[in-house]
């Protein structure tokens, strides 16, 4: 009768894949943020604008509180997750880098209000 030793390193996944998959898992997230920190943007934007009814302006008000909140609870997560620095520095590329283009005018803007979200 023969006894197999398992060698533990092939069962637990490398150093290197853990690693691979902790920095796919950063960007993900910092794919997320960078798309809230968009939206928030253009929501800002087009709250902002005096083309809209006052109605649809506070409905867009709403919808920015909200995305505010998302906005932060994602920064609290990377932070739970990476460490509170990954967290410092993925917000501040974000916000650095997550940009408006000038030529979007708020009279191209969705007017329904499913439209807003991509």
């Amino acid at each position: 009768m023969s006894t197999q030793f398992l060698d533990t390193a092939s069962i637990q996944p490398t150093a290197r894949s853990l690693d691979e998959l902790e920095r796919a898992l950063l960007v993900a997230q910092t794919d997320e943020l960078a798309g809230l920190r968009f939206s928030i943007l253009l929501t800002g934007k087009w709250e902002a604008s005096d083309l809209l009814p006052a109605e649809r302006r506070a409905e867009l008000r709403d919808e920015l509180a909200n995305l505010r909140s998302l906005y932060l609870d994602q920064i609290d997560e990377i932070a739970m997750t990476f460490g509170v620095q990954a967290a410092i520095d993925v917000k501040e590329e974000t916000e650095r880098t997550v940009v408006i283009p000038d030529d979007m005018r708020p009279s191209e803007m969705p007017l329904d209000r499913e439209e807003l979200y991509f």
